[in-house]
């Protein structure tokens, strides 16, 4: 039995193995990964159609937002009566199932904060959830310290949801 070695002493490995596989190469990756490449190319160009549509409606939503970060001279003044209302808004949540009540604007260490507390009223999960993911998506310097969630006895998906907020100015 002849060792695995002995192929390459072999004539025949250079006279019609490597240039079968010389030109094998280029027919697989014609045939082969060409098309699985072009393939990809579709799927990411559907994606990409997808993710610009998405980008478009949320622009469409959220006009001001968009605006807001062009003008870098322009200061925004962060107001969470303004915030909550445009949130609860966005969530499908009532002005009468919210209640916000907000503290005073306090620098500690040089950093100025204020605090506030957010009850939402009989609303389901989801809604409350998408108050919390909005809110702080579109301020930044918002930060949730708190929730507190207090289920509605004989109802499936009725809570009431507690907040609290900190804003950093």
């Amino acid at each position: 039995m002849k060792d695995i070695k002995d192929i390459y002493k072999n004539p025949l490995f250079y006279y019609v193995v490597v240039p079968v596989m010389t030109i094998l190469w280029p027919v697989i990756l014609w045939g082969v990964y060409l098309p699985a490449v072009r393939i990809g190319l579709r799927e990411d160009m559907g994606q990409y159609d997808k993710a610009m549509q998405i980008f478009e409606d949320l622009r469409n939503l959220d006009p001001d937002r968009l605006s807001a970060s062009k003008e870098k001279d322009a200061k925004v003044d962060f107001d969470y009566a303004t915030a909550v209302q445009q949130t609860a808004s966005f969530a499908s949540i009532p002005a009468s199932n919210y209640k916000l009540s907000s503290g005073t604007i306090v620098t500690s260490q040089g950093q100025k904060s204020q605090s506030a507390n957010v009850s939402l009223k009989d609303v389901d999960v989801t809604k409350a959830m998408r108050f919390l993911s909005t809110i702080q998506r579109r301020w930044s310097s918002l930060q949730c310290t708190q929730v507190t969630l207090k289920k509605k006895k004989g109802l499936p998906d009725s809570w009431d949801v507690d907040f609290t907020f900190k804003y950093f100015y």
